[in-house]
């Protein structure tokens, strides 16, 4: 069955979930004369397969994984819209997982100050956060997502048959940040999950389509509240701040989605050292994230070679360290108030 999530930001937009993504996109480019489709190495052949009618498609392949979102890649793919001639009548449409929709995205907020752009991901973490919400950009040699712009795409279109070829281990680290709609908002999301491992949910095709349209609900509500990224924005990044900085620390061999569900423990541990969130709470994230399969420790890492690159959180003011806490399960509240000792006892929980 199709769902529609209409997201308000600095302007109105659908995400269609449950489509046929050929035929969908097909419908939505009527109105443009040239399209670029910037999809990964990994699914050539299903893009090649697109033949629209009366749209011109150009096709601009990157590699993998976070290596694409760099400024290298971006820059050729600047090129390569000025040599194709595209203008302001054109559009981007990104095909992939976060980093692809991140990189497309940003190359249409930067061309010409902005062009439209369609995102399409293909994997569930950039189904339920990477390609909603408008945030567009590439990574810097100084930390994750620092360089980039606020730019909401025209269209998100969810084709959930994706996932069939997805592997366990990305299907599982895009279910970090569906279970993190749970603690933040949606506890019926925790519910759905509770008892269940991977193969449980992979199984239930409907219990998949559910999790993701309740996820992509919650993002668009909290979107549409707060576009720019005040603090109400900023709940979405629960279990973030330190989770990007494990990603930094590991080379990235870590996917971003079992980084944050290390960070999503990391988090909780934090509120209850800080006499916010109460043990239990903090118990039930190790168990939900345990049974599907996700790291929950990062053992064997010294804390003073990944306290300097919390500093490069985008939540961080000043000198001053800002977490995405809970006061119990779907409250949040922001923790700006920590010591480093603080920290440290929280960490030494997740490190053995």
């Amino acid at each position: 069955m199709t769902r529609t999530i209409h997201v308000h930001a600095e302007h109105e937009y659908e995400v269609v979930i449950g489509c046929d993504w050929q035929a969908t996109l097909k419908h939505s480019l009527d109105s443009y004369t040239r399209v670029a489709l910037v999809y990964s190495s990994a699914m050539r052949d299903q893009i090649k397969e697109f033949k629209p009618d009366n749209t011109e498609i150009h096709y601009f392949e990157v590699s993998d994984g976070e290596g694409a979102k760099t400024s290298q890649s971006l820059q050729s793919l600047w090129n390569w819209l000025g040599a194709a001639g595209f203008t302001r009548s054109d559009a981007v449409v990104g095909i992939g997982g976060g980093t692809i929709t991140d990189l497309a995205g940003f190359a249409a907020a930067s061309w010409l100050r902005g062009i439209d752009w369609i995102a399409i991901p293909t994997t569930v973490a950039g189904m339920v956060d990477a390609a909603i919400g408008g945030k567009t950009g590439i990574n810097s040699d100084y930390g994750k997502n620092l360089i980039g712009a606020f730019h909401s795409p025209k269209r998100v279109l969810i084709d959930t048959s994706w996932l069939t070829t997805l592997g366990d281990r990305d299907f599982a680290a895009g279910l970090a940040e569906v279970v993190k709609c749970g603690f933040i908002v949606d506890t019926q999301i925790l519910d759905l999950v509770s008892g269940k491992n991977l193969a449980d949910i992979r199984a239930d095709s409907v219990l998949v389509q559910d999790l993701i349209t309740r996820s992509v609900a919650v993002k668009a509500h909290v979107v549409g509240s707060d576009f720019k990224e005040t603090f109400g924005r900023e709940v979405l990044n629960y279990g973030h701040t330190l989770g990007h900085a494990i990603e930094i620390h590991s080379k990235y061999s870590l996917r971003h989605g079992e980084a944050v569900a290390i960070g999503l423990v990391f988090a909780a541990n934090l509120a209850e050292v800080k006499g916010l969130l109460d043990l239990k709470s903090v118990q039930m994230h190790k168990q939900i994230l345990d049974r599907l399969g996700l790291p929950t420790t990062y053992p064997g890492q010294a804390w003073q070679h990944l306290y300097p690159l919390l500093a490069l959180d985008k939540k961080s003011r000043g000198h001053q360290l800002r977490f995405v806490g809970l006061s119990a399960i779907g409250a949040t509240l922001r923790i700006e108030d920590v010591n480093e000792s603080e920290l440290a006892l929280a960490y030494e929980r997740i490190s053995s």
